[in-house]
């Protein structure tokens, strides 16, 4: 067989493995560059012969370079995808143009316009650790209502995962007392069915809305029935502060607010307010980017940039559904005719949707969990989608600014319907 037949051969082998680096590679060829070897080749008096197979020889060790090259780049990009769901910020927030990352700028447009029509202060989107909306005084830091939960429940997890707090002691075996004392049936609720707001201790808080809605003490046993009940997260900030022999804000200080570079977090502004209990409300200031800071956080199963500030198991308990949005009680918490459906983990609204293994969702709200108080604070997290959303109504300006639960409930549906099918309009 001639030798340029059979070289004809080898090339029609190698390239079956990868056809389209070939033709790449021939595209890219200039003629010029061609012509400039042919010419030195002749110069030197070489045969054709030798000349072909030295062409020949210089085109197989790029085939095989290029065959290499491109495994090595698609092994690039999937690391750079992975690094999307690793990203967070430094000392200060990432901003990245929304359609960078497949969202639509003239949707999210739409966006501010509805947030101007409700009583939104702040607000902030982050899709793989980096800001594509943000609106109002991101560090506009004020009370943040019923989020301080969802604080404190971030702040047990080390403690928990030491030993140094034990979830299964009684509220007995703590010394959490009030001021009137329990029944014996009450005695039996654990530290852990504080956090899950399923104690069954139904003593009064000093929070008159929802006082005016608790069961007759007695009437369930500890663990059966969820009540939304600040008597159990305001007992839950005394026995930490009893079990670790630290002051909450200061733990939240050095465990959270310094390991994540908190932008805002003010430790004098931190105050408790006593209440008709001998519990008192741990009250919380914090700015929206550090809401979404804290989000991130949990999104990113306690790590940040490769530091383990909260054990990852701790954030997956916390976030698993325990009750389900028709069991939760008072009644007010759960209006079936409304769009949203969360239920309960620990210290965290989780929406009511089973999780399938192996991350595979059905939907953009699956596995979805959110912070949530008075007014309209939010610190929600949506893991399909990797976006955590931040949202803020000054109510220490006018305690009864509001975004309704319909309001919010659009303000999430347009975030997520900002998502691109294809091109971005």
């Amino acid at each position: 067989m001639p030798p340029h037949h059979r070289h004809r051969e080898l090339i029609e082998e190698v390239t079956e493995c990868n056809r389209d680096v070939t033709l790449t590679i021939q595209r890219g060829l200039s003629r010029a560059t061609a012509a400039v070897v042919l010419c030195w080749m002749k110069s030197s008096g070489l045969n054709s012969s030798t000349m072909s197979r030295f062409l020949f020889s210089v085109y197989a060790i790029a085939l095989v370079f290029f065959c290499t090259l491109e495994p090595w780049a698609q092994a690039l990009q999937q690391n750079s995808q992975a690094n999307d769901w690793m990203r967070v910020p430094g000392t200060a927030w990432e901003r990245a143009k929304p359609e960078s990352l497949g969202y639509s700028s003239a949707r999210l447009e739409a966006l501010r316009g509805w947030l101007k029509t409700q009583q939104t202060d702040a607000m902030m989107v982050v899709v793989h650790g980096k800001v594509i909306f943000e609106y109002g005084d991101l560090s506009l830091t004020t009370k943040v209502a019923s989020v301080r939960k969802s604080v404190l429940g971030m702040l047990y997890g080390n403690y928990v995962f030491s030993g140094k707090i034990d979830l299964d002691k009684t509220v007995k075996e703590l010394g959490l007392e009030d001021r009137e004392p329990f029944l014996p049936i009450e005695e039996r609720a654990t530290l852990e069915q504080l956090l899950t707001a399923r104690s069954g201790i139904y003593l009064p808080s000093g929070n008159k809305d929802l006082d005016l809605d608790m069961p007759k003490r007695g009437s369930e046993y500890p663990g059966t029935h969820f009540v939304y009940n600040n008597w159990d997260f305001n007992a839950a900030g005394t026995a930490f502060e009893k079990l670790t022999g630290k002051n909450i804000y200061d733990a939240v200080e050095s465990d959270i607010a310094r390991p994540i570079a908190m932008q805002d977090y003010d430790r004098s502004r931190q105050r408790k307010i006593p209440t008709i209990s001998v519990h008192p409300e741990y009250h919380f200031d914090l700015s929206t980017r550090d809401m979404a800071r804290l989000g991130l956080l949990m999104q990113r199963g306690g790590n940040w940039n490769g530091k383990q500030i909260i054990p990852g198991d701790w954030v997956r308990y916390t976030t698993t559904l325990v009750t389900p949005f028709n069991d939760i009680n008072p009644t007010s918490l759960h209006i079936a005719g409304r769009p949203e459906r969360w239920g309960y983990g620990a210290m965290w609204w989780v929406w009511d949707a089973p999780v399938f293994p192996g991350h595979i969702y059905d939907g953009p709200l699956q596995g979805a969990y959110t912070a949530m108080g008075t007014g309209g604070q939010y610190i929600t997290v949506l893991p399909k989608e990797d976006i955590v959303i931040a949202h803020k109504v000054d109510i220490d300006k006018d305690a009864r600014a509001n975004i309704s639960p319909e309001g919010y409930d659009a303000v999430l549906a347009m975030v997520i319907d900002s998502k691109c099918a294809g091109s971005c309009p």
